[in-house]
């Protein structure tokens, strides 16, 4: 859950980069959607730490260092998260506009998207989570609802010239 929700705050931050960088109206409405599930959702992950007395943000020492990687190009958490983007993939996303931005966008919330659903996956296999209703129907709404819009998005991306 910790996880999770760093990772929807990276989507939630790509998402505000639209309406500034595009004027396609797909896109912004697109974006609009996954910007409003993914911030309902991060409220529900808090919650869910907070009856849990968890804390919502990872602790430091849970954070890995993996030999052999650059750490000055990326943080300890966004090499553990599935389908988080890099610092350069974001930089050249903030730097693009009209139909490059849409492409960059699409292709990295696709990325985003489908490392979400390994997350889902990995707490499908996690001994035990089944038990809790709650997660579980939490989890497979996040799994239906990511699998929806990379088809939206690939679908979108077949549009491009």
């Amino acid at each position: 859950m910790q996880g999770m929700i760093m990772h929807h705050a990276q989507a939630v931050e790509m998402t505000a980069l639209i309406n500034e960088r595009t004027a396609n109206e797909k896109l912004r409405l697109l974006g609009s959607r996954i910007s409003h599930s993914q911030a309902d959702e991060m409220k529900y992950m808090e919650r869910w730490l907070k009856l849990r007395g968890e804390p919502a943000s990872m602790p430091m020492p849970a954070m890995q260092h993996t030999p052999g990687m650059d750490m000055s190009k990326q943080h300890h958490h966004e090499m553990m998260m599935p389908g988080m983007l890099t610092k350069e993939q974001m930089d050249a996303l903030k730097a693009a506009k009209g139909a490059e931005f849409d492409r960059l966008f699409l292709q990295g919330m696709i990325q985003h998207h489908k490392g979400a659903l390994v997350m889902v996956e990995e707490l499908f296999n996690t001994a035990g989570s089944g038990q809790d209703s709650e997660l579980f129907n939490f989890a497979t709404d996040v799994d239906s609802g990511q699998r929806a819009e990379i088809k939206i998005m690939e679908s979108m991306l077949g549009e491009r010239p």
